[in-house]
């Protein structure tokens, strides 16, 4: 049996909790292989962790400034040479997602082709964990560097993931304080024809504002995968949240639309998160108009307004645990400095972007407690997409 066939076998034959045992035979056996070891990136993505049988009680490894974080960072494999022979460093990421890197280290080095190789059981790996957190703890466990609090537990399991890309788009979003989270949230699904995204930030604080947005975003979901418009989805979420708490709590959120096959964008804003833009290397803050927050008042409507996304456009979403943090004199960040951050990571891929702009706001407190949760999702549109009726990529794949 061809060997590439004979790995991917194992990956995909053991047990959820066993995959890396697996794969540590597998390229044991078929490669050489004398250490095999995957690394979680944690919640703020700001480290990477061993996964063991007991989580907790390996050393982490930092993100910034070690090999394994330049994988991680780059999505690019890696490599450095030990006593033991070379180590190399591959990203596991489903699309788009990053997940962590897998070390695989072997006696001397290889033929690019063998590199290839496991670059694609990095892949597979990658796409075998995602199936395996519906059955195992393992993976999840083994992301934390700290223990999440009741909200941030209900946060993070409500998340499409952090990161989607497709040739159309880029995605990434990042919440903080990743480990004590509690109202804000973003949500997206993509078809062939279009891109749905939500910004959502609930009031309290809390596990009251995670049950409050868990509400909200799933009341947005059961309309929207009704297949009704961007102004019934907004007033069905609306009227559920109303009937649950009278108009004594609501939920700040900006839903868009976007025409994978024209660029165009429907919008509804109902509150506070809020959208820049970044075109021709000028940042520019989207005003739209401002409607009633989500459960304020019974039965309230709301408009649809549109623009347009151009090919190269960056499209980056903030809520207002970002835009009105206090400087360590009191002033606000505002839309100056703002501006000149998402400028200044103009370079980054959409993934990265949201963890470089959190990280910004984290240092403009001078290290402080945060008075609010934050989160910042970045888009980049490259085009449109004419072939949207799936025939292409369904022959793709079948190919």
């Amino acid at each position: 049996m061809d060997r590439s066939l004979a790995v991917e076998r194992v990956l995909r034959g053991v047990q959820p909790h066993a995959l890396l045992d697996g794969l540590r035979s597998a390229l044991r056996e078929h490669f050489g292989a004398h250490a095999v070891e995957l690394l979680m990136a944690d919640y703020s993505l700001t480290e990477l962790r061993r996964v063991t049988v007991l989580p907790y009680t390996t050393e982490p490894m930092p993100v910034a400034g070690t090999v394994a974080g330049e994988a991680f960072t780059t999505q690019r494999a890696t490599f450095e040479p030990g006593e033991d022979g070379v180590r190399a460093y591959l990203p596991v990421t489903v699309r788009g997602d990053r997940l962590g890197v897998l070390l695989v280290g072997l006696s001397q080095e290889p033929e690019p082709p063998v590199w290839a190789e496991l670059g694609r059981f990095a892949e597979a790996l990658g796409h075998e964990v995602f199936v395996a957190d519906r059955d195992t703890d393992l993976y999840v466990q083994a992301r934390r560097s700290s223990r999440l609090t009741l909200a941030a537990e209900m946060q993070w399991q409500l998340l499409p993931g952090r990161a989607c890309t497709r040739p159309e788009f880029a995605l990434g979003g990042q919440l903080e304080p990743a480990y004590a989270i509690y109202g804000d949230c973003f949500d997206w699904s993509a078809s062939a024809r279009k891109l749905a995204i939500t910004l959502v930030n609930g009031m309290g604080e809390g596990s009251s504002a995670a049950l409050l947005t868990n509400l909200a975003v799933n009341a947005l979901r059961n309309a929207r995968r009704a297949g009704i418009g961007l102004d019934a989805q907004a007033e069905l979420a609306d009227q559920a949240i109303y009937a649950q708490h009278r108009g004594q709590e609501h939920v700040a959120t900006l839903l868009l639309e976007f025409d994978l096959a024209t660029g165009e964008i429907d919008a509804v804003d109902a509150g506070s998160p809020r959208l820049w833009r970044l075109r021709d290397s000028k940042a520019e803050r989207v005003h739209f108009d401002e409607q009633l927050p989500l459960g304020t008042f019974e039965d309230t409507t709301y408009d649809i307004e549109r623009l347009r996304a151009l090919p190269g456009d960056r499209f980056v979403f903030v809520s207002d645990g970002v835009y009105d943090v206090a400087g360590p004199h009191g002033e606000p960040y505002g839309d100056r400095d703002l501006a000149q951050a998402i400028v200044a990571t103009a370079d980054l891929p959409a993934a990265h972007v949201p963890s470089a702009v959190l990280a910004e706001l984290h240092d403009r407190r001078a290290g402080g407690l945060a008075a609010d949760d934050a989160m910042v999702v970045c888009l980049d549109w490259f085009g449109p997409n004419p072939s949207t009726d799936g025939t292409s990529d369904i022959a793709k794949a079948i190919s």
